[in-house]
């Protein structure tokens, strides 16, 4: 059995921000987020998350994830050190045989396999303990791990408190541990808080531990914390390029990969064709032979087969198959879009619903309505869905057309087959199969001219002599 411990207390000063730094986005997810992500294969028996700074900003973000295991928060009041913090664990263990995983809430690179080779030489070996160590080319900031041939760990000593001779040392503590929580329940009380920080170390627990070994992370980004925005920054790049490798090796074409995101949450099929300036970020689906792109951003949404968007920005919505959106177009507000349609130069969709190939082609703005097939939304339509206190929706039946510069005042119903005339205000719903012409007649007025100031009706100068 395998519990895991994940410290998420701090406030993280060097963030500059009200947000506790656990909760920062780092590719689609928090940072916790991410470090829990790679607890998904292991499946742990429980999971412990240590919470102190803004506790309750900290669990009403995490209840709201779509976890596969259980997590329990236990809370850390005063935060005197990674000892201390686990320290607050022992009653909700108490019964507990396994081992104890624990891990860093701002440290979120791990990779699973790194995770699962961690808890594999634990217990092939059966140590007391087991510590993730790296071997950093400037190891300023860590702990050094000092081992003997075996990798048996004889001494871990913060970097603070380090001697120049020891600063030396490359070999890094990650901040990663796996213990047999029987051997480190009995430590934990014994830890002392005398060095220059004045705080309780997890890393004195190897002093009472025995046999405590190291094992070295293949690639040395992996355990790279998190204290600060650049830090962050740096993360955001390597989840980047392990995340773009990921889905060109599935398949998938980056034009340029250097100016496109892709969060990691994202899901995409082979075949499909990211430009550049491209940014794809939360829950977004997209399924073979889209083309996204160039300077497009889709979040959140679900793009079905060959749907090409270009220049667009799409959110909370969903395209159905072998539709074009674009140029310069906006879905937003759970809009829904048929199979067969066009989307074109500047129109806004927002919580609307189109049936399959009906063509929304310019400068048009449909808030709240649901269209049926085939039918056609002429240039400059809008629905007026607002009335200053609540929104209203309008409705427009299959095969109807709105001719250029309608405007459609919600609440409103118009049938199958009808025709809109261009200009027309429509503020009555329409039955089905009829013209409606909603616009003042038109009135000419021979031998007309605007007066300008300082002439008579007939367009002389008032000072002008006969």
């Amino acid at each position: 059995m395998v519990a895991v411990a994940i410290l998420a207390a701090g406030r993280g000063t060097r963030m500059k921000s009200s947000l506790p730094k656990v909760l920062h986005p780092l590719g689609g997810r928090s940072i916790v987020e991410q470090v829990l992500q790679s607890l998904q294969a292991i499946s742990p028996t429980r999971c412990l998350v240590i919470v102190g700074y803004q506790v309750d900003q900290v669990k009403a973000s995490l209840a709201k994830i779509d976890n596969v295991f259980p997590f329990e928060f236990v809370e850390q009041t005063e935060q005197l050190g990674t000892g201390h913090a686990v320290q607050q664990v022992i009653p909700y263990l108490e019964n507990f045989t396994g081992d104890l995983l624990v891990l860093n809430g701002d440290v979120p690179l791990l990779r699973t396999e790194t995770l699962q080779q961690l808890l594999q030489t634990h217990k092939e070996h059966q140590n007391a303990a087991t510590i993730l160590t790296a071997q950093l080319p400037n190891p300023q900031g860590y702990g050094r791990v000092f081992c003997d041939e075996g990798n048996i760990v004889q001494q871990i000593v913060e970097d603070r408190d380090c001697s120049a001779a020891q600063k030396q040392n490359c070999r890094i503590n990650a901040g990663v541990y796996c213990y047999r929580w029987s051997d480190l329940a009995d430590v934990l009380p014994r830890l002392q808080s005398n060095n220059n920080q004045k705080e309780y170390y997890l890393t004195d627990t190897v002093n009472f531990l025995n046999p405590v070994m190291a094992v070295d992370v293949e690639d040395y980004q992996e355990i790279l914390g998190i204290n600060d925005r650049q830090q962050l920054a740096t993360a955001y790049s390597i989840l980047q390029e392990r995340v773009k490798s990921k889905w060109m090796a599935a398949g998938v074409t980056l034009i340029d990969p250097d100016s496109i995101t892709i969060d990691d949450t994202v899901q995409i099929q082979p075949d499909v064709i990211i430009e550049p300036q491209t940014h794809l970020r939360g829950q977004t689906v997209i399924q073979s032979g889209c083309r996204i792109g160039p300077g497009s951003l889709v979040e959140n949404s679900s793009l079905e087969e060959n749907v090409s968007v270009l220049y667009s920005v799409i959110t909370d919505s969903r395209v159905a198959a072998n539709t074009r959106i674009g140029p310069y177009a906006h879905l937003r507000g759970h809009a829904s879009v048929g199979a067969g349609c066009k989307i074109g130069n500047f129109v806004e969709l927002k919580n609307s619903q189109l049936g399959d190939r009906t063509n929304v082609a310019h400068l048009s703005y449909l808030g709240d309505a649901t269209l049926g097939t085939q039918v056609n939304v002429g240039a400059g339509t809008i629905t007026a869905n607002y009335d200053g206190v609540q929104k209203h929706p309008t409705k427009i039946g299959d095969r109807s057309k709105t001719g250029a510069n309608s405007v459609l005042v919600a609440p409103l119903n118009i049938g199958n087959d009808v025709n809109i005339a261009a200009g027309s205000a429509v503020t009555e719903d329409v039955p089905d199969d009829c013209l409606v012409i909603g616009r003042a007649r038109q009135v000419i007025k021979p031998g007309w001219r605007l007066k300008r100031r300082g002439q008579d009706l007939e367009g002389r100068d008032r000072g002008e002599k006969e």
